[in-house]
């Protein structure tokens, strides 16, 4: 007998090294980040409410629970990749939501990345002190 599997729409993002794998499920449960509750990995309540702001534009946040899978990078690089996931998996579902998303900004990856250090140099751009004599 077949296993029933349940429906979901999936969405990837990255920030920086940060690279999140979203799910969203349909109906009510709860929304997770590497199987604990959100709340316990974003602690701060504005954190909370950037996290949501996908599924709030669409005004999906009865309709969906999510869950997400995500590695390196901090908590703003992690937070910002499952924002971007959740956005995408949002577009899947109903692709009429794509324009609503863009004019919040949410469907553009942020491009900022650490500058490489360069040869001589201490870090990207800071010079050893110069002495003249």
């Amino acid at each position: 007998m077949a296993k029933a599997t349940k429906k979901y729409f999936e969405g990837t993002g990255t920030r920086k090294t940060s690279k999140a794998r979203v799910r969203i499920y349909e109906g009510k449960g709860a929304s997770v980040v590497n199987d604990k509750p959100y709340e316990e990995v974003f602690k701060d309540d504005q954190q909370q409410k950037d996290l949501l702001r996908p599924l709030v534009v669409t005004g999906a946040v009865d309709k969906f629970h999510f869950s997400a899978h995500v590695s390196g990078g901090g908590i703003v690089g992690q937070l910002d990749a499952i924002k971007l996931g959740l956005a995408r998996a949002l577009v899947e579902w109903d692709a009429d939501k794509r324009e609503a998303l863009s004019k919040e900004n949410l469907m553009s990856r942020d491009p900022r990345m650490k500058e490489r250090k360069k040869y001589f140099l201490i870090k990207a751009r800071k010079r050893p002190q110069f002495s003249k004599r």
